[in-house]
C-alpha cells in the first residue's frame, strides 16, 4: 500500500472530525493528551495511541472517522515542536501510520501542513544514526513504514517538495553507518528509490545530495553512505541516467560550472559512476572524446587521468564497446604537453596487467614513447613494461621487451639504470628460479648477454651496474659454493661470444683494479719521498677513474688513502682482501668491517662511505676462490662422465665442457692461485687427453697460467704433463702447440732442454712437399725462437734461408682452386698457402726474439714482404695460387710488417715506400682483409705498440664502400686518440714523447701518405683532390671535435709548416713535392673551412718527422713557399661539393701501383646485366667518380669482393713493349645510389661476411696476336729515376687510381659497349707511347726472376753454376745492399742487362738468409 497507488477517496469521507461531545477521541485507556500533563505522562500516553494506530488496517472505516481528529491534533505546533525527543518520536511513529492509515488520501489537506510534517519526520529519522538506542527500534519502525507506504509520495503534490527529498537524502545518507543491517539500509533504498523513479525527473539539487557520496572526499569519511549512494544509482539507472548526462553536458560542454557545487569534481564522479554502472555514462562518453581534444593541456590532463583509470579497470570492457574514444585515448600518447604523455604511459602498466587483449594496440605507441625526448617518459615507459612482466610475463610480447632493451643505451643514465635493473630482475625471476617454467626462461634468456654486452659502453656507471647486476642477479654471491658455480658454468656455456668476451673484460678490469689498490698498499709501505708521493698520487687517480664520476671520486680516494696511511688495521683488513688466498666468506667479512670502520653514525648519507663501497665491491672476490674453482672442476668432470644435467640446462656436454674450460682458462688469469691443488691439476690432464682440439688448448693455457710450482710442489703432476706437452707442440693443433712452448716456458727451470728437444726433431724434419704436416713444427719452431733467441737464433737462420724462403715461399707446388671466391673459410684454405702463412709468421717472429739487426735479416724480411704485397701475395707470379690463397698471404705480410714496426729497432729501418705498401692493405679488394688488418691495426695502437704514423692508415678507410668498415675506423680513432689524449694527462713524463704520443701529430704522416695515394695522379683533378679531401676530413674531424690546447692552429701551423719542406722520399722530383704541397692546400682548405679558431697563434711550433719531410737544398731555413696549389674555384667546389658525373665505360687500365688497393665493385649507372672488361682510353676525369655513387649493404644483395664474367678484347702489342694489362671492370647487380659530394655520401657496400666470388673470365683472342695480357700485378714500387721519362706522358702512363674496381655503365646507356669497342683499337698507339713505360713494367718481374726467367733461388742450386760465381754474386749484393739504380752482378751467368729497382732477392736475399757453411 503506499500513496502512489491507492485511488483518492471522496473528501465526505473525512467529516466529522469530533466525538458527540465535541472532544478529541482517544483510544480507550488514553486521556487527553494536552500541555497540561508532565512529559512522562505523555510519553505514557502517545505509547498507548502509537500502539492504537500500529494495530489499525485502513479497511477499519469506523476508527479511521474516530480517530481523524486525534489524527489532525498529533500534527498540531506543539507536538511538531516539542522539545522531548522521544515525544517527537512518538508522534512521527503516530503519523507515519496514520498516512499508511489514510492512505491514499492524507488527513492534511493543508500544503504548509504537510510540509512541515514531512520536515518533522525526516528530522526524526536522524536517530537512526545510534544503533544501541533504546529507542532504536521506534526508529527504525518509523523508516519501514514509510518506506512501505511510500509516504513521501504525497509531497509531489506539493510545490516545494524538493526541499523535503534533499533533506531526506542528506540525512539517510549521513546516518548510515556499518552498525546498520541489510534491512535499514533496503528500507532506505525503497524510501528513495521511490522518489527518484516515481516523480518526474531528479532535479540538479537532488542530484548532487546523491553524487555528494561518490567524491573520494566523503567516500572517505563514510563508506557505507558510498555503498547506499552506489545500490541507489544501480537501482534506478534507467531514469538518472538522463538527468546525470545533463549534469555532465552542463559542465563539460557548456563550461557552466555554477549549475552544481560538485562541477570542479566531475572527473572523480565520472570515474565512480562508470565503476557503479557504465550505462549510467552512456551519453557522457562522447562529451570526454570532446574534451580529449581540448586546447587547454590541463583539461586534456584531467581527462586522460580518469579514462586510463576507467579503460584500464579489472572488469572494464570500455575499449571494446567504445572503440572510438579508445583510439581518441591512445592519441594522447603523442599528445604535446608532457605530463599528459606521462600519464599515459603511467596508465599503460595497468592496462597491460588488467586487459592484456589490449597490449596489442598499446605496442606502437609505447614505442614511440619510448624514444620520447623526455627522461621521465622514457624512463616510465620502461616501469610500465617491467612493473607488467613482473606480474606475468605472459601480459607482455617481444616487442615491449624489446623497448626495454632499446633503453639499457639511452642518453641518460637513469633511464639506462631502469632498464637494466628490470631486465636483470625479470632474468632471476624466470630464468634463475624458473618462477613460469622453461618457456618463460626461453623468453627472456637473452637478458643476460644483453647485460654483459653493456659493459662494453664507455661510463664507468654502465660498467659498475653490470658487475652489481652480476654479482646479485645473474650469478647471486650469497648463494652456496656449488650452487654459484653451478649457476656461473651454465651462465658461461650459454653465453654469446660478444656476451662471453664482455664477463671476462670484467673479470681482467676486477684483477686489474686489484693490482692497483695492492700496489697504492705497496706503496704504503715505502718511506715517504717525492718519488713515493707523485707515484702514489698517480695510483690514486688510476683508482679514481674506476669509480662513478671521476671527479668527486678524486676527493674520496685521496681521503681514504689517507685513513689508510693512519689506520694500520685498515690496511690489512685492505690486505686481506684483495689477497690471492682471500676466499668469498672472508671478503665479504673484509668488507664489511670496511664499511663498519669508515661509517660516521652521524652522517645518515656518507658519499665518502658509498665511494669507499664502490670501490670494496669491484675489488673484492665474492664469486671465485679455491672452494669455487674446485667446485666448477668437479662439475666439468661430471659433463665429461656424463652425470651432469647438462641437457636439462639447455646445454650439450661438448658445449659444456669446452665452455667450462674456457672459464677455467679465463679465471687462471684473474685467480691464478686458486687453481693449485692436485685434484684441479689431475682433471686438467684428463682434458689433456681429450680428442676436443679447443679442450685441450684451454687446458695447456690453464697450467701456463697457474702452473708455476708445479714443478716443486706436485712433480708427480709434472712428469706427466712434459710428454703431454712435447706431444702437442710437435703434432697437435697450431694453437696447442702455440701455448706448448710457451707452458714449457713459463714453468719449468730446465725449458731450454726442453725446448731444444722439441726444436731439433722438428727443425730436421721440414718437409715441404707434406704442407699439411708442417703448420704445427712452425709454430713451435716460430715461438721457440722468439722465446729462447740467445739458444735458437743461430740455427733458425739456416732453417730461414734453407727452407722457409728458398723451398717453401718461392715455390707453388700446388694449384689453387679456381673459384673464384676473394676469401675462403679457414677449413677450404690449402694447406700450403697455410704453411706460408705461418712461415711468414715464423719470420717475424725470428726477428722478435733477436730485436736487433744486425745481420740485416729484418731487411731482407721487410723486402720479402713488400714483394709479396705488390705481386699481390702471388710471389712467384705462377699463377697457379687462388685469389683467395693470395688474399691470405696479402694479409699476412700486411699484418706481418705491422708486427715488426711494433719493434723500435725494425721501425727505424721500414722505409716510407713499405709503411705505404703496409698502409694500402686497409684498402684491399677483399672485405675480410680490410676487416682483420684494421682490427689488428686498432689493436697494436690502442695498446701504444705501435708509432704514431700508422695512425694515419685510418685515413685511408674514407675509401672503404662499407659504411660499416667506415664506422669500426672512426671509433677506433675515437678510442685511440682518447687514450693518447688521457695517457698524456695521467703521466707527466709523456710530454718529453709528444711527438710520438700527441694524436694532433698524425696529421704530416696523414698529408704524406696521401700525397703518395697511387689515386692520387693528378694534382689539379677535382674529383682525386675530394677523395683526397674526404680523407683528410676522416681524420682530422675526430682530431678537431675538441679545440684541446689551441689544437687547430697548431694542425695548421704543421701543414703550413710542411710547405716549407720537401718529400724526403723524392726530394728532387717536383710532381711528388707538388702534390705533397696540393694535399697541404686541401689540408688547409678543410682546417680553416670548419674551425675559426685555427688562425689563433699556434701554441708551439710543430717538429716534422725527418723521415718523411727535408729541408730544401736551395734556400734552407729562408725557404718561402706561399704558393697556392689549388685554385679558388677548386677550394669553392672542394667544400660545398657538385654532384660527380656519370663514370665512363673505359676505365683506365694500368698495372696496380700497391697491395691491398684491388678494385671495388662501384656503380655508376642502373643495374647491368653486363660485365664488359674493355681496353680503351686513359681519362683521368674518370678517376673516383663513381665512388660517390653506391647504396648501402642493406639496399643491395651485392657481395662486396664479387667479380664477375667479362669479355677481353685483346690488342696486338707492339714489339718489345710488355703488354698493357686489362682490368676487370664490374657493374652487375650494383643499384644506382646517391650522388653526393658530402663527406656523409653513401657508397657501394656490401654483406660484410658475403662471399667473395670472382668468376673465370671468359677470354677471347685475337688470332692474329699473342694472347690476352694477363692482369697487372697488384702494385708496383714507388717510382725512382725512371719515372722522369714517364711523365712525359701523363696521360697514358700515370694511372688514375690504386686499383679500386671501376663500375662499367649498363649496356643501356650511352657510351655502353659499342663505345668501349670502337675506343679499343686505340691502345695500339698508347702502347707506342708508353714505350718508356716498360721499364716499370719489366722491373718488376727483375726482382724475383733472372734473365732466362729462373728464380734466382734456382739459380743458386743449379749444378752449373760453380762456387765461385756464387760467391761473386753474393759479394756483389753486400756492396749492393742500399743501392736503388745498381748493376747486380757482372758474371756470366746472370744477365740482367740494366740496373734494376732495389730487389728482394738480387740484393738481400741469398746473402742474409744463407749460411755459407
Amino acid at each position: 500500500m503506499d500513496f502512489s497507488t491507492a485511488q483518492p477517496k471522496p473528501a465526505t469521507a473525512l467529516c466529522g472530525v469530533v466525538s458527540a461531545d465535541g472532544k478529541i477521541a482517544y483510544p480507550p485507556g488514553v486521556k487527553e493528551i494536552t500541555d497540561k500533563i508532565t512529559t512522562d505522562e505523555m510519553i505514557k500516553r502517545l505509547k498507548m495511541v502509537v500502539k492504537t494506530f500500529m494495530d489499525m488496517d485502513q479497511d477499519s472505516e469506523d476508527e479511521k472517522q474516530q480517530y481523524l481528529p486525534l489524527a489532525l491534533h498529533l500534527a498540531s505546533e506543539f507536538f511538531l515542536r516539542n522539545p522531548n525527543k522521544d515525544v517527537r518520536l512518538l508522534v512521527a511513529c503516530c503519523l507515519a501510520d496514520i498516512f499508511r492509515i489514510y492512505a491514499p488520501e492524507a488527513p492534511y489537506t493543508s500544503h504548509d501542513k504537510l510540509k512541515d510534517i514531512f520536515l518533522f519526520i525526516t528530522r526524526q529519522l536522524k536517530g537512526l544514526e545510534d544503533t544501541k538506542s533504546p529507542q532504536f527500534n521506534r526508529y527504525f519502525y518509523l523508516l519501514e513504514n514509510l518506506a512501505w507506504v511510500k509516504s513521501y509520495n504525497i509531497c509531489f503534490e506539493l510545490e516545494d517538495c524538493n526541499e523535503i527529498f534533499i533533506q531526506l537524502f542528506r540525512t539517510l545518507f549521513s546516518v548510515i553507518n556499518n552498525s546498520h543491517n541489510k534491512k535499514v539500509q533496503m528500507h532506505m533504498l525503497d524510501l528513495m528509490s521511490s522518489i527518484i523513479m516515481e516523480g518526474d525527473g531528479v532535479t540538479q539539487e537532488l542530484l548532487d545530495s546523491i553524487l555528494i557520496n561518490l567524491i573520494p572526499a566523503h567516500k572517505n569519511l563514510n563508506k557505507q553512505s558510498f555503498d547506499l549512494a552506489k545500490v541507489l544509482l544501480k537501482r534506478t539507472v534507467q531514469t538518472i541516467e538522463a538527468c546525470i548526462a545533463n549534469f555532465f553536458n552542463q559542465v563539460l560542454v557548456l563550461g557552466r560550472s555554477s549549475v552544481s557545487d560538485l562541477s570542479e569534481h566531475v572527473f572523480d564522479l565520472i570515474q565512480e559512476l562508470f565503476a557503479i554502472d557504465p550505462h549510467l555514462l552512456l551519453s557522457v562518453m562522447p562529451q570526454l572524446e570532446f574534451k580529449l581534444k581540448s586546447n587547454d593541456g590541463e583539461e586534456r590532463l584531467a581527462v586522460v587521468r580518469l579514462l586510463a583509470k576507467l579503460f584500464g579497470s579489472k572488469d572494464s570492457d570500455l575499449a571494446t564497446q567504445n572503440r572510438p574514444l579508445w583510439q581518441c585515448f591512445l592519441g594522447r600518447f603523442n599528445d604535446i604537453h608532457v605530463p599528459v604523455r606521462l600519464e599515459s604511459v603511467k596508465f599503460a602498466s595497468h592496462c597491460l596487467m588488467n586487459h592484456p587483449d589490449l597490449a596489442k594496440d598499446l605496442t606502437e605507441y609505447l614505442k614511440v614513447r619510448s624514444h620520447d625526448p623526455e627522461e621521465a617518459i622514457r624512463h616510465d615507459v620502461i616501469v610500465t613494461i617491467i612493473t607488467a612482466a613482473k606480474r606475468d610475463l605472459a601480459l607482455v610480447n617481444d616487442q615491449l621487451l624489446g623497448f626495454v632493451r632499446e633503453r639499457t643505451l639511452d642518453k641518460r643514465w637513469r633511464v639506462r639504470k631502469e632498464a637494466m635493473m628490470g631486465l636483470a630482475q625479470l632474468y632471476k625471476k624466470y630464468c634463475l628460479h624458473g618462477e613460469a617454467g622453461k618457456e618463460a626462461a626461453e623468453k627472456v634468456s637473452w637478458i643476460k648477454d644483453k647485460l654483459l654486452h653493456i659493459y662494453y659502453q664507455n661510463s664507468i656507471d654502465d660498467k659498475l651496474l653490470v658487475e652489481k647486476i652480476f654479482a646479485q642477479y645473474l650469478v647471486p654471491h650469497n648463494l652456496e659454493t656449488e650452487e654459484r658455480m653451478k649457476c656461473l658454468y651454465y651462465l658461461y656455456a650459454s653465453l654469446d661470444p660478444n656476451a662471453v668476451k664482455a664477463l671476462n673484460e670484467m673479470w681482467k678490469c676486477q684483477n686489474m683494479l686489484r693490482s692497483h689498490v695492492r700496489e697504492l698498499l705497496d706503496l704504503h709501505k715505502q718511506p715517504t719521498s717525492e718519488a713515493n708521493c707523485s707515484a702514489m698520487f698517480g695510483k690514486l687517480m688510476t683508482i679514481a677513474k674506476n669509480l662513478p664520476d671521476p671527479g668527486k671520486a678524486q676527493d674520496f680516494v685521496k681521503k681514504f688513502n689517507q685513513v689508510l696511511g693512519d689506520d694500520e688495521k685498515l690496511r690489512s683488513q685492505l690486505e686481506l682482501l684483495i689477497s690471492p688466498t682471500c676466499s668469498c666468506k672472508q671478503a665479504d667479512v673484509c668488507v664489511r668491517e670496511i664499511a663498519r670502520k669508515l661509517a660516521n653514525p652521524k652522517q645518515p648519507t656518507n658519499p665518502f662511505l658509498e665511494m669507499v663501497k664502490f670501490l670494496l665491491e669491484r675489488i673484492a672476490p665474492v664469486h671465485i676462490d679455491s672452494e669455487a674453482i674446485s667446485a666448477l672442476v668437479k662439475l666439468m668432470n661430471k659433463s665429461i662422465e656424463g652425470t651432469a644435467d647438462d641437457e636439462e640446462e639447455g646445454v650439450s656436454p661438448d658445449t659444456a665442457i669446452r665452455s667450462g674450460l674456457e672459464l677455467l682458462k679465463v679465471l687462471s688469469f684473474t685467480h691464478p692461485t686458486s687453481f693449485h691443488s692436485a685434484e684441479t691439476y689431475e682433471s686438467l690432464l684428463q682434458c689433456l687427453r681429450m680428442e676436443d682440439d679447443k679442450v685441450a688448448e684451454a687446458a695447456i693455457q690453464i697450467f701456463r697460467n697457474t702452473g708455476h710450482k708445479i714443478e716443486t710442489d706436485l712433480p708427480q703432476i709434472r712428469s706427466t704433463l712434459i710428454p703431454i706437452l712435447h706431444q702437442k707442440a710437435k703434432r697437435g693443433t697450431p694453437h696447442q702447440a702455440k701455448q706448448a712452448v710457451h707452458c714449457i716456458h713459463a714453468i719449468f727451470t730446465n725449458k731450454e732442454v726442453q725446448l731444444a728437444q722439441i726444436f731439433e726433431p722438428l727443425s730436421r724434419s721440414l718437409n715441404a712437399d707434406v704442407p699439411e704436416q708442417l703448420i704445427t713444427p712452425l709454430v713451435s719452431l716460430g715461438h721457440i725462437s722468439m722465446l729462447a733467441p740467445d739458444q735458437f737464433a743461430s740455427p733458425m737462420k739456416s732453417v730461414v734461408a734453407n727452407f722457409i724462403v728458398k723451398d717453401l715461399l718461392m715455390n707453388d707446388r700446388s694449384t689453387g682452386e679456381k673459384n673464384g671466391k676473394l676469401w675462403s673459410p679457414d677449413e677450404e684454405v690449402s694447406p700450403e698457402v697455410l704453411a706460408k702463412v705461418q712461415a711468414i709468421k715464423l719470420l717475424v717472429r725470428w726477428l722478435l726474439g733477436m730485436k736487433n739487426n744486425q745481420s740485416k735479416s729484418a731487411n731482407s724480411t721487410l723486402r720479402l714482404l713488400s714483394a709479396m704485397l705488390v705481386s699481390e701475395g702471388d710471389l712467384t707470379e705462377q699463377k697457379r695460387i687462388s685469389k683467395s690463397d693470395m688474399s691470405r698471404l696479402r694479409l699476412a705480410a700486411g699484418s706481418a710488417i705491422m708486427k715488426l714496426a711494433q719493434e723500435p729497432c725494425y721501425h727505424e729501418i721500414i722505409t716510407p715506400e713499405q709503411f705505404q705498401l703496409c698502409a694500402l692493405v686497409i684498402n684491399d679488394e677483399c672485405y675480410q682483409v680490410r676487416q682483420i688488418f684494421a682490427q689488428k691495426l686498432h689493436k697494436a695502437l690502442v695498446k701504444l705498440l705501435l708509432p704514431l704514423e700508422y695512425m694515419a692508415i685510418f685515413a685511408l678507410c674514407a675509401k672503404d664502400p662499407v659504411k660499416e668498415r667506415r664506422a669500426h675506423a672512426r671509433q677506433c680513432l675515437l678510442k685511440n686518440i682518447s687514450i693518447r689524449r688521457e695517457y698524456i694527462k695521467q703521466n707527466p713524463m709523456a710530454t718529453e714523447k709528444l711527438l710520438s704520443l700527441l694524436p694532433e701529430y698524425v696529421v704530416p704522416y696523414m698529408i704524406h701518405l696521401l700525397a703518395h695515394d697511387p689515386d692520387f695522379t693528378r694534382s689539379q683533378d677535382v674529383d682525386q683532390l675530394r677523395d683526397i679531401k674526404e680523407c683528410l676530413w676522416f681524420m682530422l674531424e675526430v682530431l678537431m671535435t675538441k679545440n684541446e690546447n689551441n689544437s687547430h692552429a697548431f694542425m695548421k701551423k704543421m701543414a703550413e709548416n710542411i710547405k716549407l719542406t720537401k718529400d724526403a722520399q723524392s726530394p728532387d722530383e717536383s710532381k711528388t713535392n707538388e702534390k705533397l704541397y696540393t694535399v697541404c692546400d686541401v689540408a688547409l682548405c678543410v682546417i680553416n673551412s670548419k674551425s675559426a679558431l685555427c688562425n689563433a697563434d699556434s701554441p708551439k711550433d710543430p717538429v716534422l718527422p725527418m723521415k718523411f719531410f727535408t729541408q730544401p737544398e736551395k734556400g734552407g731555413q729562408d725557404f718561402c713557399n706561399d704558393k697556392s696549389y689549388i685554385s679558388e674555384e677548386t677550394r669553392v667546389l672542394l667544400l660545398t661539393g657538385k654532384p660527380k658525373p656519370a663514370g665512363v665505360l673505359g676505365a683506365v687500365n694500368k698495372p696496380l701501383s700497391a697491395t691491398g688497393r684491388k678494385p671495388y665493385v662501384r656503380s655508376t649507372g642502373a643495374e647491368s646485366g653486363s660485365n664488359i672488361n674493355v681496353n680503351s682510353e686513359l681519362n683521368p676525369s674518370t678517376g673516383n667518380r663513381s665512388r660517390e655513387q653506391s647504396s648501402e649493404a642493406a639496399e643491395t644483395g651485392v657481395s662486396e669482393n664479387e667479380e664477375n664474367p667479362v669479355r677481353i678484347i685483346s690488342v696486338t702489342p707492339v714489339k718489345n713493349i710488355d703488354p698493357v694489362k686489362t682490368k676487370e671492370i664490374n657493374s652487375d647487380q650494383v643499384a644506382q645510389g646517391n650522388i653526393s659530394s658530402d663527406r656523409g655520401k653513401k657508397r657501394t657496400v656490401t654483406a660484410a661476411g658475403a662471399e667473395n666470388i670472382q668468376q673465370k673470365p671468359d677470354e677471347k683472342v685475337d688470332e692474329s696476336g699473342p694472347p690476352a695480357p694477363s692482369k697487372p700485378r697488384r702494385g708496383r714500387r714507388p717510382k725512382s729515376e725512371s719515372q722522369g721519362n714517364a711523365t712525359k706522358n701523363d696521360d697514358i702512363n700515370k694511372p688514375l687510381s690504386k686499383g679500386r674496381k671501376r663500375a662499367a655503365v649498363s649496356q643501356e646507356s650511352p657510351g655502353g659497349l659499342e663505345a668501349g669497342n670502337a675506343k679499343a683499337p686505340k691502345l695500339q698507339d698508347i702502347a707506342k707511347k708508353a714505350a718508356p713505360a716498360e721499364r716499370q713494367i719489366d722491373l718488376q718481374r727483375s726482382q724475383v726472376l733472372g734473365s732466362d726467367g729462373d728464380s734466382l733461388w734456382d739459380i743458386e742450386s743449379s749444378p752449373e753454376n760453380s762456387s765461385s760465381d756464387l760467391d761473386r754474386f753474393k759479394v756483389c749484393e753486400n756492396s749492393q745492399e742500399d743501392t736503388e739504380d745498381s748493376e747486380l752482378v757482372k758474371g756470366s751467368f746472370l744477365k740482367v742487362q740494366q740496373a734494376a729497382y732495389r730487389g728482394f732477392f738480387d740484393t738481400v736475399l741469398l746473402n742474409l738468409f744463407c749460411i755459407t757453411n
